[in-house]
Parts: structure tokens; sequence; C-alpha cells
């Protein structure tokens, strides 16, 4: 068996990687960073910190770069479509997401080629029932996310919920032994952002709230190529996104990220 970090480099995954860097849980023989090429520099930057810090390998996996990939999309381009949950105007009028296969495409599909090189099996080779353990970084205020792994030969645990842990306390954690906070970790243009994260990125990284906001102009009418009526919209206000105030906000941190199916993003 082979025990293996998903790393989203965010808090929580951040935490357990550094956790078995000190010897507090098992190392795992690699954590593996699946890369959308959408995250935010600071992840980048925070990810080359941490690959220092640790005393096993960070690989880096690709399933192709999901900005591109919304723009070939949305210009009717050849490409992949990029199936990014979207809001749109429900049945009952209300804001609803579209249908999401990002997180598994871009995060989960990547980590399971990865894992399976790792073991030395190719495509649709058999693989035994428990071949891989998949520590997964969600803490004890987001249990709900907890789900087991597709395949039968990977296992998921979740070392922080063992330890009765919430994001709060892997911040706390963090700081009694002086490491960096690390960025929330989600697409720039994610539409499970809170608004406080919105309102973040305007005020302090003019450069990709600007990719934000020319994104959300591309995707307003590129569903109905694919038969939808209603236009998509980045926001939950079915605004566009420059037109939303965000001068008074809900501060609901990354909570929104609770109905995500795969327990990936965010951590």
């Amino acid at each position: 068996m082979i025990r293996i970090l998903s790393l989203g480099a965010g808090v929580q995954s951040t935490t357990l990687a550094l956790m078995a860097a000190r010897g507090d849980i098992p190392a795992p023989d690699a954590a593996i960073f699946a890369d959308t090429g959408w995250e935010p520099a600071a992840t980048y930057r925070h990810l080359d910190w941490l690959e220092a810090q640790l005393p096993f390998p960070i690989r880096r996996v690709s399933a192709g770069n999901l900005r591109a990939d919304v723009e070939a999309a949305s210009s009717a381009r050849a490409g992949r479509f990029a199936s990014v949950p979207w809001w749109v105007v429900g049945k009952d009028g209300k804001a609803a997401p579209g249908r999401r296969q990002c997180t598994a495409h871009y995060k989960l599909e990547p980590i399971y080629r990865e894992a399976r090189a790792m073991l030395g099996k190719l495509p649709r080779q058999r693989i035994a029932a428990g071949s891989v353990e998949m520590l997964i970084g969600i803490s004890r205020d987001e249990a709900q996310r907890m789900k087991p792994a597709r395949s039968a030969w990977i296992t998921n645990v979740w070392p922080l919920i063992d330890a009765h842990m919430t994001r709060r306390d892997c911040l706390r954690w963090l700081m009694e032994r002086q490491y960096p906070e690390p960025p929330k970790s989600a697409c720039l243009a994610c539409p499970f952002h809170s608004d406080a994260m919105w309102r973040e990125q305007r005020d302090n990284r003019p450069d990709e709230w600007t990719d934000s906001l020319k994104v959300d102009a591309l995707i307003r009418d590129s569903g109905s190529a694919r038969g939808m009526r209603s236009q998509q919209f980045v926001h939950r206000s079915l605004k566009p996104l420059a037109e939303v105030d965000f001068s008074t906000i809900e501060e609901r941190g990354q909570g929104n990220f609770l109905h995500e199916c795969e327990g990936m993003c965010g951590v």
C-alpha cells in the first residue's frame, strides 16, 4: 500500500503536510497537487514554499488549463467543454448552480492517474482494493464533505477529522509553530467564492480581478449553444460581477464549498 496526500495547498491540506513533515502523523509517500492552471498567484508561491519544508515530494499534475477551456467553450472554438457550475436562473426563478464536473475532471481524475502511475499500473489495469490510502484535508467543521473514494483501490482517510480539528484549529496550529497562513485555495473565478473572497480579490489583486471580470462576460451567453435558455453568471446574484455591491457583505469564509461533491476544492 502507498500513502498519498491530496494537496490543495489551502489551510487544511497544508496543515496535514506540515504535520506529516514534523512526524505528528505518518508521512505520505508523496503529496499530489492537481493544478487547474487557474489558481491565484499566491497559491503557486505558497506551494513553492511548502515544497521546501517537506521531506516527501510534491507531484504536480494537470488535466489541462481550466481557464483556457472555459474561454474555448465560450467562443465556440475547438476544445474541451469545461463544466463549471456557473449561476443560472432555476425553475423557481432563483439562482441555481449549473452542472459541476470541474472538480472531478481537473482535480480528482489527475490525482487518480498519478496514484495509478505510482503503483506502476497501466490504464484499466486491475488494482487490488485498498492499494492507496488517500489523505484528504477535510476538517471537523466540514465533515459533511467526507465521501468514499470512487474506486475501491483507494481508501480515503481524514486525519483532521480523527484529530477533532476544525479549520480554525488548523490556523491556530500553524500560527503556534510560526508557519505562514496559506492563501485561500480556489480557482480565480470559482462561482462558490464567498463575497468576502470576491471583495478581497477586487481590492488586493487587481490583475486577477480583471481576469474574473473577463470570464464573467465570456460565459454570459455561452450556454445557448448547448440549449440553455438562461444566461450564466459568476456571482449568485445573477448580476455581472462588476455590478455586485460588496460594501456590506456577510463574512462566510469557504463554507460555499460544502456542496462540492468530491471534497477536493478549497482545502
